[in-house]
């Protein structure tokens, strides 16, 4: 049983690295460091939105207009947090 949950936490974080470099990346390309035209980053910028926007979604959904200023990506690492620590105090102590 704790092999499954284990499995989970494992998937849960690297999860957790996609949301971040899906952040990254589009920083990167905000501020013109990487140029979309080439494709191999169109590729990995395309992976990672399409990794991250569905998780996404639903937070942007919620939020308030910040003007320009997206923090779902950090909501999601606190949910994601959350679960980890759930599954950590309750089946593993």
């Amino acid at each position: 049983m704790l092999a499954i949950f284990d499995v989970i936490l494992a998937a849960l974080w690297i999860y957790w690295w996609i949301i971040i470099a899906a952040a990254v990346m589009s920083w990167l390309i905000a501020f013109n460091v990487v140029d979309t035209r080439n494709r191999f980053v169109y590729t990995v910028a395309d992976i990672l939105n399409r990794l991250t926007e569905p998780a996404l979604r639903p937070i942007r959904q919620f939020m308030p207009n910040l003007g320009g200023i997206d923090i779902s990506p950090v909501i999601l690492l606190l949910i994601i947090y959350f679960i980890q620590q759930l599954i950590i105090r309750t089946f593993y102590f």
